[in-house]
Order: C-alpha cells, then sequence, then structure tokens
C-alpha cells in the first residue's frame, strides 16, 4: 500500500478557568478534506517548546494553518484593539506563530486558512486590517454577524498558483472575517483580490515551495466544489516535498 502523505493541523483553544477545564478542539472540515485529498491528518496540540513543535513537523509532510474563530491580539501588533477584535487565548496565537515560523523555515508545504493565512503573513513581516470595514475605502461585506453562509466575488490573478488550481476569471467564495492582510511580506505575492482591494489569496514568490494562504474556507460546509482542488494540488505537494531546515530571515512579532 502506498504511503500518504501525513499533514499536521493546528486547532482551537480554550483555556482552563475556575468552572471549566481546558480543551482542544478541530474543525472537521480541515481533517476531512485532506482524508478526502488523500491524505493522512494529524492534530497537532499547542506543544510547549519549540523541540516537541520541531519534532512533529519532522515527521509531516505539510501543515494547514487553520482558522480560528477569534482574532489576533492587536497589542502585539503595536495596534490600538478594535470594539470588534475578540483577541484569542494567549497560548492559541503563541503556538500558530511559532508553528508557522517552523513550517516556513522547514519550507514545508503550506496552506494558511482565515486567520492562520493572517498570522503567516504577520509571522513573515506583513501586516492587517484590524477592521476592514472601516479601514478599507468602500470595503465589500465580508462578514454577516448572521448568515454563516456570506458570499463574494473575488478575481484572481493570472500566472499564479491560485490561477491554476481555480483557473481564469472569478469565482465565489465564503467570507466570514474582519480582519485582513494589508500589507503583504517580502516572501509573498497576491493571487486573487476581492473587489474592494482585500487580498483574498496570497503565494509564495518561490515556484518550487507550495505556499498558500486563503481568506475564505475552503473546508467548510459553505465551501464550493472547487475548492477541493486546492487540497488535491496541496497533496501533490506534499507527496514529493523533502523538508529541510533553511535560516530564512522570518520574526515572530512580540
Amino acid at each position: 500500500m502506498q504511503k500518504k502523505p501525513i499533514v499536521g493541523i493546528n486547532g482551537e483553544l480554550r483555556p482552563s478557568n475556575k468552572d471549566t477545564v481546558g480543551l482542544s478542539w478541530f474543525n472537521s472540515g480541515y481533517y476531512d478534506s485532506i482524508s478526502a485529498a488523500g491524505g493522512l491528518p494529524i492534530l497537532l496540540p499547542p506543544y510547549p517548546n519549540d523541540d516537541d513543535l520541531k519534532q512533529a513537523l519532522r515527521n509531516v509532510d505539510g501543515v494547514i494553518l487553520s482558522g480560528c474563530s477569534m482574532d489576533l491580539d492587536p497589542a502585539r501588533m503595536g495596534l490600538e484593539p478594535h470594539p470588534h477584535t475578540r483577541p484569542m487565548p494567549p497560548r492559541r496565537e503563541d503556538f500558530d506563530r511559532r508553528m508557522a515560523k517552523a513550517a516556513v523555515e522547514m519550507r514545508l508545504p503550506i496552506i494558511a486558512i482565515g486567520s492562520g493565512m493572517q498570522t503567516l503573513n504577520v509571522v513573515c513581516g506583513g501586516s492587517v486590517y484590524q477592521h476592514v470595514s472601516e479601514e478599507v475605502s468602500r470595503a465589500l461585506h465580508h462578514r454577516d454577524p448572521v448568515e454563516r453562509h456570506n458570499r463574494h466575488i473575488i478575481n484572481i490573478v493570472e500566472g499564479t498558483r491560485c490561477w491554476d488550481i481555480y483557473g481564469p476569471g472569478e469565482i465565489r467564495v465564503n467570507s466570514n472575517h474582519h480582519m485582513a492582510v494589508n500589507r503583504l511580506a517580502p516572501i509573498f505575492r497576491a493571487a486573487a483580490h476581492a473587489s474592494d482591494g482585500v487580498i483574498e489569496c496570497y503565494e509564495s514568490i518561490e515556484e518550487s515551495w507550495f505556499c498558500v494562504g486563503v481568506q475564505w474556507h475552503p473546508e467548510d460546509e459553505t465551501s464550493s466544489a472547487l475548492d477541493m482542488q486546492i487540497f488535491q494540488q496541496f497533496m501533490a505537494a506534499c507527496g514529493c516535498s523533502t523538508p529541510q531546515i533553511l535560516q530564512m530571515p522570518v520574526r515572530a512579532a512580540a
């Protein structure tokens, strides 16, 4: 039997308090999508130190940096918190940043989704809009506080990996975010935009490295049939990757 590529996935975290125990959970769409595309998903808890994290990553062929129901902490990016911002637990954000940094240094194939896309961009030297509706001129409706099935059109940049995956022109994607990528990190290029200019997809400028960030959620039940293609392309990259440590100037903001 052919060995399946192994994909590591980070998850949600609820810290313990006086009333509840600590809890980790994983959106089933992530591991179901990897399984459907021919991979073997492995769920990664928030390891407390980098040695354990790197040992785990040496045993996977690629990673998914999953989204989060909460936000990056604005204070860690030098921003004044917006009233709509709900920072994720510090342990979750600490781990996500360390996982993103290590995966980039190892040049593992990566799909970064939702807030995972934002985290990866920040770790690699980019920035975010904290609240799109107030910071982007003529902003689209990127989040509906009531209706989870909000969707809008994006335009794919010709000649990008995203163009190869989804095809030319416009596609309609699900949308549920109020933060977004602002300034791209130097190692990425934009691959798709919403009509208001918000970057909806970016990818590595290195042709040999599969690293794609998407603001929408291809793993979600609200996704389209086209979205399985991104997982299939990701699994193809995982099947032929040979991870190695590279000394890259990647920073994890304090």
